[in-house]
C-alpha cells in the first residue's frame, strides 16, 4: 500500500483530533463550511453530527449560527486581516434560553498548502456570567440593606442623644447634668460615625469630613458664643475601616468635651485645634487648645470618666498619649507607629 502524502496525513490527524475533542470546536474551510464538528460541540448544540459535514456555517440547526459580525469576522481571519479572540455573541434558538458564547478562530495549518483552514472554539459561559450577576445584585442588596440599617441607627442614637438632653435640662443636680450631656455627646459622636458609613464605600470612614461634621456637633451643642470660642479641624486624605473609626471619633468627643468644660474660664476666647495626619501604617492625632493650661499642684484634677475611656481607646488602637504644655493651653498627641509601646498614662483629668 502506497504511503498517504504529508500533507494529507497532517489533515487526517487534525481531523481526528476536532472529532474527537472534549471542548466545543468547529473545523471549517475558507468558505465557512463545516469539514468537522467535534462531539461536543454537536452535543452541546443540538446538532445532528452526521449531517453538519459540508454544511455551512448558517445552515447549522435552525439557522441559528446565521451571523452576519462573527461570518464577517471569520473571513477576515482566513484572510489574515483579523482575529477572533474571546468574541462575545448570544445564540438566539427557539424555544430555548439564549445563550452567552464566547468564541475564538485562528487559521491552522493541516499540511494542505492549496486551501485554507480555520478552527473555530466555543465556550458557553450562560451560567457563569449568571452566577456573576446574581452574586453583583446579591452584593448590591446587601450594601442597601446595610445602609439602611446605618440610617436607622443613627436615626436611633439621635432620638436617644435628645432624650439625654431632655433629661439633662429637667434635673437639679449640676453634677447630674454634665454626666447626661457628657454621655450625649457621646452618643451624637456614633450618630456622626454612623451617617459617616451610610454615605461611606466599602465600610470605610474619611476622616476630614467625619471629624468636621462631628466637631461642628459639638460646638453647636456646647459654645454659646462662636465668636469667642472655635474648633479647627486640619486632617489629611486618611481613610479608615470603621473600627478604628469608632475609636478616634470618641477620643476627640473626649478631649473636646474636656477643652470646653475646663480650659477657658471668665469668658475668655480661644480655639481648639484638632489635627491628623498619617504615612503608611503611622498616624498622629492631637488635640490642643490655648486655654488656662496644664493644672499643677492641688489645682490638678482628679482622674475623671473621660480619662478612662481615652486611655482604653488608645490601647485599643495600639498606640502612645502624651500630654504637654502649649504655651499658652494644652496639647494632647495621641500617636501609632510600626514599633508602638502600650500608651502612657494620661495625668488630667478628661
Amino acid at each position: 500500500m502506497p504511503l498517504l502524502p504529508t500533507s494529507h496525513l497532517e489533515a487526517a490527524s487534525t481531523l481526528a483530533v476536532v472529532v474527537s475533542s472534549n471542548e466545543p470546536l468547529l473545523f471549517l474551510s475558507d468558505e465557512l463550511r463545516i469539514i468537522a464538528a467535534s462531539a461536543s460541540f454537536c452535543l452541546a448544540f443540538a446538532i445532528d453530527p452526521e449531517s453538519a459535514s459540508g454544511k455551512r456555517l448558517d445552515e447549522l440547526g435552525n439557522g441559528e449560527w446565521a451571523m452576519p459580525k462573527l461570518a464577517s469576522l471569520l473571513r477576515a481571519t482566513a484572510t489574515g486581516s483579523a482575529s477572533i479572540n474571546a468574541y462575545e455573541i448570544e445564540l438566539k434558538r427557539p424555544n430555548q434560553k439564549t445563550r452567552q458564547l464566547v468564541v475564538y478562530a485562528r487559521t491552522l495549518d493541516d499540511g494542505d498548502l492549496d486551501h485554507i483552514r480555520l478552527l473555530l472554539a466555543v465556550n458557553d459561559v450562560t451560567d457563569i456570567r449568571a452566577e456573576a450577576r446574581l452574586k453583583e445584585d446579591l452584593l448590591r442588596d446587601k450594601a442597601i440593606l446595610l445602609q439602611e440599617v446605618q440610617h436607622r441607627v443613627a436615626n436611633s442614637l439621635q432620638i436617644i442623644a435628645s432624650v439625654l438632653m431632655q433629661s439633662a435640662r429637667r434635673v437639679q443636680s449640676e453634677e447630674a447634668r454634665g454626666h447626661l450631656q457628657n454621655a450625649r455627646q457621646r452618643i451624637m459622636s456614633i450618630a456622626e460615625l454612623q451617617r459617616q458609613l451610610s454615605t461611606s464605600p466599602g465600610g470605610n470612614v474619611e476622616l476630614r469630613s467625619y471629624f468636621t461634621h462631628l466637631c461642628q456637633s459639638l460646638g453647636a451643642s456646647m459654645i454659646e458664643d462662636p465668636e469667642r470660642l472655635s474648633i479647627q479641624v486640619k486632617v489629611d486624605d486618611s481613610v479608615v475601616v470603621a473600627d478604628v473609626s469608632i475609636s478616634l471619633g470618641l477620643i476627640v468627643t473626649e478631649l473636646v468635651i474636656n477643652a470646653l468644660k475646663h480650659a477657658f474660664t471668665d469668658d475668655q476666647p480661644g480655639k481648639i485645634a484638632i489635627v491628623y495626619e498619617s504615612s503608611g501604617k503611622e498616624w498622629t492625632l492631637s488635640i490642643a487648645d490655648n486655654g488656662n493650661g496644664i493644672p499643677v499642684g492641688a489645682d490638678t484634677p482628679k482622674a475623671g470618666l473621660g480619662t478612662g475611656i481615652v486611655e482604653a481607646l488608645v490601647k485599643n488602637l495600639n498606640g502612645e498619649i502624651t500630654l504637654s504644655n502649649a504655651e499658652p493651653g494644652t496639647l494632647v498627641t495621641i500617636s501609632h507607629r510600626e514599633s508602638s509601646n502600650l500608651p502612657n498614662n494620661l495625668s488630667s483629668a478628661v
